[in-house]
């Protein structure tokens, strides 16, 4: 646990790991990001927030935390980016190995390379589906071909990807984009009765792991990110798109990345955390 936090509010006997259906990872990284600091705070700021909300999901009508909701503890100590990915491989390796549904709690958006080579080794038959602001395709970034920037590149290299949401990217970035399997946040937004969502779904294969940047979410409702960009989508976008993925496909695990906390905006860190709650209450609907 970060600080002795836990992801909710539950009596032991649904936080014990060893019949958890989900555990919660918080991997409290940020050596890579580029601009504003503050994303390894993020783990820490979801797992106080989850304490408040209420346990009982109105959209699904289920308490979801009646599955076991087990948090590990966090991923520290890793002195490069290399050593970092390969602690949470091993993690996530070790989760799936013990049938869990595993929630990795950023952090940077480096922190999900881990767990996409761990699902890859897992899981035949995989889609990396990405809901971003940004493209992170850059081959190499600073130095590193384990930037935050680069996140999807190393995706990629595993299994197809699917982008939904994207509206910043760089020129170096074009030449290997799929356009067919980017969903453009102006495309979206231009197709108020989400025909978008349909031809998404028919890009997906049978196993899915899902990536969420909080950047994703249009400023006005998440403004504690590193890089915010206007004109990102609304939260009934994001849960729809969300029911429909978990309807349709077997969601194996998923993160929640990059929310860098700030002070007077609490409101961001209830956000992320009803956001982990709510898409859990999706996919273990009965």
């Amino acid at each position: 646990m970060t600080n002795g936090f836990s992801f909710g509010d539950f009596e032991p006997r649904f936080t014990d790991f060893r019949t958890a259906q989900i555990v919660i990872l918080p991997v409290p990284y940020d050596q890579t990001s580029t601009w504003i600091k503050g994303a390894d705070k993020g783990p820490e700021a979801i797992l106080k927030a989850s304490k408040n909300l209420e346990f009982y999901d109105i959209l699904t009508d289920s308490e979801v935390f009646r599955k076991g909701i087990a948090t590990d503890a966090p991923v520290q100590d890793c002195p490069t980016p290399e050593e970092m990915v390969e602690q949470v491989r091993r993690r996530m390796l070790g989760y799936f190995q013990k049938g869990k549904f595993p929630v990795v709690l950023g952090g940077e958006h480096s922190v999900s390379i881990g767990a996409f080579q761990a699902a890859a080794q897992t899981f035949s038959n995989l889609t990396v589906l990405q809901l971003d602001a940004h493209a992170d395709t850059r081959e190499k970034y600073e130095g590193s071909i384990y930037n935050h920037a680069c996140v999807m590149a190393r995706a990629r290299e595993l299994c197809p990807i699917v982008q939904a949401g994207i509206r910043s990217m760089d020129s170096c970035e074009k030449p290997a984009l799929d356009k067919t399997r980017v969903f453009f946040a102006h495309q979206i937004a231009a197709d108020p009765q989400r025909r978008w969502m349909d031809a998404l779904l028919s890009l997906l294969t049978d196993n899915v792991y899902l990536t969420i940047d909080l950047d994703v979410f249009d400023p006005s409702l998440m403004p504690a990110t590193g890089t915010p960009e206007p004109g990102g989508l609304g939260w009934y976008d994001v849960i729809s798109l969300i029911e429909q993925v978990c309807k349709n496909r077997n969601v194996i695990g998923l993160d929640v990345v990059e929310l860098c906390p700030r002070e007077h905006l609490w409101a961001c860190d209830f956000l992320a955390a009803k956001l982990i709650y709510q898409t859990l209450s999706i996919r273990f609907r009965d």
